[in-house]
This record gives C-alpha cells, structure tokens and sequence, in this order.
C-alpha cells in the first residue's frame, strides 16, 4: 500500500476559502480535501492530535471551513485572540 505522506506531497495545495460562517465543500472543493484525510487515523501523539503539524493544520482548515471563524472564535478568549491578530498585522 502507497505510504499517504509520500501521496499527501503529490497533492496540489489546498486554497483555503474560510469565511465567517461556516460552508459546505463544493462539488470540485471536495475531492481535494477529502483525498488528503483518506487513510488518516485519530491518532494522539505526546499529547497532540497527529503526528505533524502538517495534518494538525489540514484538519484545522478543514474544519474553519466548515464551521466558520465567528464559530472558532467562540471557542477561545477573545482577548487572545485580539491581540494574535494585532502580532500578525
């Protein structure tokens, strides 16, 4: 069986479409999305989801497109997260 890291890299990258409200994977979107999660497992590596960072941030994509950002938002203090965003300007 093909290892899924070397098929991950074959794999155009993925441009991202994350909105305020979250939103259904188009026809076209979905392939290329779903592609990359095929033969992923949940797995928990030194307390983390995944083993890289590379399938952290995949699935967190992932996910703000589905859900939205006004959604993640909810889920943290909006102080940190105000001042994430003045750093990065």
């Amino acid at each position: 069986m093909e290892n899924n890291d070397d098929y991950q890299e074959e794999l155009a990258p993925i441009t991202w479409d994350i909105r305020r409200e979250g939103r259904a994977w188009t026809a076209e979107e979905f392939p290329a999305r779903a592609d990359r999660l095929i033969g992923k497992k949940l797995e928990i590596a030194q307390g983390k989801l995944f083993w890289n960072e590379e399938t952290r941030h995949l699935l967190l994509g992932l996910l703000l497109e589905n859900v939205g950002i006004n959604t993640a938002l909810k889920l943290g203090d909006i102080r940190l997260w105000k001042e994430a965003i003045k750093e990065i300007k």
